[in-house]
């Protein structure tokens, strides 16, 4: 089947339900795992690069889900590697962690393991490793997605791969707060309409994550998510930590939460390096 790359188990994508239990696919399931499969194409090299330097590769996936992405990357990398190589998925729908365990076991996906935790609590929790590789967060909704890069700086990841969601804190602070500028300020007309609010908002929301991550020495590019028609929420967001310098990024930062009176938000994207 040319939609399917080579390799990946058939019978996983039955469980998924991407395949019938004929083996068909109908037009919904080719674009679920085209999508997939299109995120794969960035984490792929990432991974080689990270087994380049030491054999073990340790991968958090927050905000799993049903773990569509943690099992097709397992399948398509980690399922051969026969090392200490594990795939953790966060998640705290206590449901969907016990059907991922129990798909993990059918399949006899040794190396991957799902936690019952919020994206926050899994910062500070001891069920994982202190060293982690490359940190995930696909459409881990509104703060949670800070939470996970929070999470991917503590354990000084060497990758971040996020696609954004549901972003309405920083939206409902410029609301809050544009009444106090918009006399003075011909810059609050950007956010003065209610609509304009939420889409400015959520733009500046991943402006403020990328100038965070630079703080922290990362190399940040932003990319759209080709073949993603049905979200809005196309947005990929890919950290590499390269130790860069700090001192720019984290001027304009805190220039930007001035800007726009967001300083009362400089706790949330701004983690003292």
């Amino acid at each position: 089947m040319h939609d399917i790359k080579p390799g990946q188990s058939i019978d996983l994508l039955k469980e998924l339900h991407i395949l019938t239990r004929d083996g068909k696919m109908n037009q919904d399931s080719r674009r679920k795992l085209k999508q997939v499969y299109h995120l794969y194409q960035f984490i792929e090299p990432l991974l080689l690069e990270i087994q380049r330097d030491h054999q073990d590769i340790q991968l958090v996936d927050h905000g799993a889900g049903k773990s569509y992405l943690g099992f097709i990357i397992y399948d398509l990398f980690f399922k051969n590697l026969n090392n200490a190589s594990r795939i953790y998925g966060i998640e705290t729908r206590d449901e969907l962690v016990r059907k991922s365990e129990e798909l993990a076991a059918k399949l006899n996906f040794p190396g991957m393991k799902f936690l019952n935790l919020s994206v926050a609590e899994s910062i500070d929790s001891d069920r994982l490793p202190e060293r982690i590789d490359m940190v995930t967060a696909l459409h881990a909704c509104n703060t949670a997605t800070d939470d996970a890069i929070r999470f991917a700086l503590k354990k000084q990841a060497k990758f971040m791969v996020l696609v954004p969601c549901c972003q309405a804190e920083v939206a409902s602070v410029l609301k809050k707060n544009k009444g106090k500028s918009l006399a003075r300020e011909a810059l609050t007309e950007i956010w003065r309409h209610p609509l304009h609010t939420r889409e400015f908002g959520s733009q500046v929301t991943n402006v403020l994550r990328c100038l965070q991550l630079e703080a922290h020495g990362y190399q940040v590019n932003v990319t759209e998510l080709v073949g993603w028609e049905h979200s809005m929420k196309n947005e990929l967001i890919i950290a590499t930590y390269k130790n860069l310098p700090r001192r720019r990024p984290v001027e304009r930062l805190n220039e930007v939460l001035e800007t726009l009176g967001l300083e009362e938000m400089r706790e949330r994207f701004f983690t003292p390096p």
